[in-house]
């Protein structure tokens, strides 16, 4: 009896078909997403990157647009956030409370494309 299997068969013989059907294992897949951490702070993740965005306290009452999906929340639904992206740099950025449904409006582009006006951070240290 062989101890070879169907998948290993076909990734010896078809390499390009074996790729289609069950993807390529070596190729690192890349990480990407918003993701709620404690304090109500959130982190985005970009391959290998990381920034943390921290929450700034509301002020007055008008509604918000937020920066990923585009839609206009109100207070009670979005929040102003502020990433440090260098030494005396930050950006603040307006997003949905509800960080997984703002994600799956915006899709991966969307998240992409925050992650592109983000990353790369410099040091937060001047030299």
């Amino acid at each position: 009896m062989s101890d070879h299997t169907e998948h290993d068969l076909l990734r010896e013989l078809f390499p390009e078909t074996a790729r289609e059907l069950f993807g390529d294992a070596h190729i690192p897949r890349e990480t990407l997403g918003l993701y709620p951490v404690a304090d109500g702070r959130l982190a985005l993740i970009s391959g290998a990157q990381l920034a943390e965005f921290t929450p700034i306290d509301p002020k007055g009452n008008k509604a918000l647009h937020c920066d990923l999906c585009h839609y206009t929340r109100s207070r009670s639904e979005a929040a102003l956030y502020r990433v440090v992206v260098g030494a005396r740099r930050s950006r603040y950025l307006t997003l949905c409370i509800a960080t997984e449904s703002c994600q799956q409006r915006a899709g991966k582009e969307g998240v992409r494309g925050l992650a592109e006006r983000i990353f790369p951070i410099e040091s937060p240290y001047v030299e």
